[in-house]
């Protein structure tokens, strides 16, 4: 794959220092904040501005530094961005020239962070600046690799999206939890915490928004562990205040922000990754219908012979040829026979397949693993 072309600015202190007389500092995990951003100029500064004054609040407990992938944004994000980090030596900024895809642009921040934990999150804070600790104090907790904020799991909640674009979030990531076999209910979700070591042995391909099932099916493959927390999703009205802050108009409905997501490319993904979880799904299930109702089918063209054959018994016909009768009752039900047999090829065609995907798949994983493994004890090789 080709590397795409990018700029970066900022990054004159790329070790982020202690405060001022502490020296415990190099003990205080770091804790890298990764921020696509693609024309985000009317909300980047005030925003940015909220997630630094959070940070900075955990600042005895956690270095940390944000990492900015400008997406090649056509409006002003660049040159606010670059400003702001003029301002704030723990914000870097990487430009790309052109726009690339929230995967590539992740990517992207992946190499450039440099903490122990990663944390991936929207600049326009639909998830507010609270779960990052959240995210990482669960990590720490059960040392697992990736932990998603969760808005569909036990105790989440979304408000103030538009309806159309839950009921779509809501669906997509119950048919990749199907797929997943239900041990995660947000598949779909960008909030989430990495451990670094976990990151430098990913290799992920997505150029757009399925890199984030993507990373999820191959941490299963590792058999890594993945946990979730409840969140709150929240589409903010005004994206540069905090929500209590945030008062209705009393004429009208608030502005509703504008989805950017290509929904047909989307949803392919969608259905692409819950065929990547879990294929025999795709062919046994269906598999199981088309044989049921091939039987049913075969069933009635059997008794449809059988009665043709105790007409002949009865009417003393001196052939008493069985293919006889199965001819006579061909000729008053053919679609019985027609439609049984397509329905028991198909059955059996989808069973075979079936088979054969379980098959690839166990043998995907064997060498996904094995290429897995080697990377890593070259990494460990070459540290």
């Amino acid at each position: 794959m080709a590397s795409v072309p990018v700029m970066k600015s900022g990054w004159s202190q790329p070790v982020l220092t202690s405060p001022a007389g502490d020296e415990s500092g190099a003990m205080r995990p770091l804790v890298s904040l990764v921020t696509p951003a693609y024309n985000e100029a009317a909300i980047l500064e005030e925003n940015l501005t909220l997630l630094c004054h959070h940070m900075a609040q955990l600042e005895k407990e956690f270095r940390w530094e944000v990492v900015i992938i400008n997406d090649g944004s056509r409006d002003d994000t660049a040159q606010l961005a670059d400003a702001f980090a003029r301002r704030m030596p723990q914000v870097r900024v990487v430009h790309h020239l052109h726009n690339s895809g929230l995967g590539q642009a992740l990517r992207t921040g992946f190499e450039h962070s440099q903490g122990d934990y990663i944390v991936t999150l929207d600049l326009d804070l639909s998830y507010s600046p609270e779960h990052i600790e959240t995210l990482v104090r669960r990590m720490q907790k059960t040392g697992a690799q990736v932990v998603v904020a969760s808005p569909y799991m036990s105790g989440g909640k979304v408000s103030n999206v538009p309806t159309f674009r839950r009921l779509l979030s809501v669906w997509a990531n119950r048919f990749l939890s199907l797929a997943d076999k239900g041990e995660i209910s947000t598949l779909t979700g960008m909030v989430r915490a990495y451990d670094r070591n976990f990151v430098d042995s990913l290799h992920p391909r997505s150029m757009g928004m399925d890199i984030n099932p993507e990373i999820l099916h191959k941490a299963k493959l590792l058999n890594e562990r993945v946990d979730e927390v409840p969140a709150h999703l929240h589409w903010r009205t005004s994206p540069a205040a905090p929500r209590s802050q945030v008062k209705a108009k009393p004429v009208g409905k608030p502005p509703r922000r504008k989805s950017s997501m290509k929904i047909l490319r989307h949803t392919w993904s969608i259905f692409f990754y819950g065929f990547l979880f879990r294929p025999v799904m795709f062919f046994f299930l269906p598999s199981l219908l088309f044989l049921g109702l091939g039987l049913y089918s075969a069933s009635w063209a059997a008794i449809h012979s059988w009665t043709a054959y105790q007409a002949l018994i009865s009417a003393a016909t001196p052939v008493l040829d069985p293919t006889v009768a199965v001819a006579m009752a061909y000729q008053q039900a053919p679609h019985t026979f027609i439609i049984g047999g397509v329905l028991l090829m198909l059955g059996v065609q989808l069973f075979s397949l079936a088979v054969l995907a379980v098959q690839s798949k166990y043998y995907f994983e064997e060498l996904f693993y094995l290429g897995t493994s080697v990377h890593r004890a070259n990494q460990q090789v070459s540290r």
